[in-house]
């Protein structure tokens, strides 16, 4: 039982972010006996233009943030740019001796990566970015067909639809299997690709 958090920022890839939280608040809407709770928020609380122009307000600040359970930290142009930003990897760095499950979709972990919080661990990301993240910290054990991966206090997933999965596995991990079905066939997540 807890609260996830999803961290929004200029230029974030919008289902990488707003896919996982259909999911999740689907599930926490539905089912509030489960006792969960989903939240958004930015560094400064202020609207946030996501990379497509989607304009997002998020719920919280980091200053008002309930305490998380999990940080969900999504990724697009957005996250590639924070790689390099001291300021934020340091930020990333602080979650882990807070929060106790780390999530990532996409490049969301490149930043994950320069904080060093996979370091020897398995790990994914967007096809485009794999050899990033093993150039980041070579001691990534990068898994470059897995759509996601539960390393117990760390899950990466790879690009967009994969974070709807990855949220899917969230609500089993945490709510169980039947749980994670009634909310995949809630929001009837059932991809038939036409091509």
């Amino acid at each position: 039982m807890g609260t996830i958090g999803i961290l929004l920022f200029d230029d974030v890839e919008e289902l990488d972010a707003i896919g996982p939280w259909e999911v999740l608040a689907w599930w926490c809407a539905r089912f509030p006996d489960d006792g969960w709770a989903v939240t958004t928020f930015s560094h400064d609380g202020g609207v946030v233009r996501c990379a497509k122009g989607l304009r997002v307000l998020p719920d919280h600040s980091d200053d008002d943030v309930p305490a998380l359970d999990v940080l969900l930290y999504p990724g697009g142009r957005g996250a590639r740019q924070r790689v390099d930003d001291e300021a934020e990897v340091a930020w990333v760095r602080a979650q882990r001796e807070r929060v106790p499950l780390l999530a990532s979709v996409c490049t969301g972990a490149l930043v994950y990566a320069k904080a060093g919080l996979l370091t020897g661990r398995p790990a994914t990301t967007h096809w485009a970015a794999l050899d990033r993240l093993a150039a980041i910290d070579p001691t990534i054990e990068v898994r470059r067909d897995d759509r996601y991966i539960d390393d117990g206090d760390v899950v990466t997933a790879a690009g967009i639809s994969a974070g709807i999965d990855m949220a899917l596995h969230l609500v089993a991990r945490f709510a169980g299997a039947d749980r994670a079905r009634a909310v995949r066939r809630g929001i009837q997540y059932d991809p038939r690709p036409p091509v």
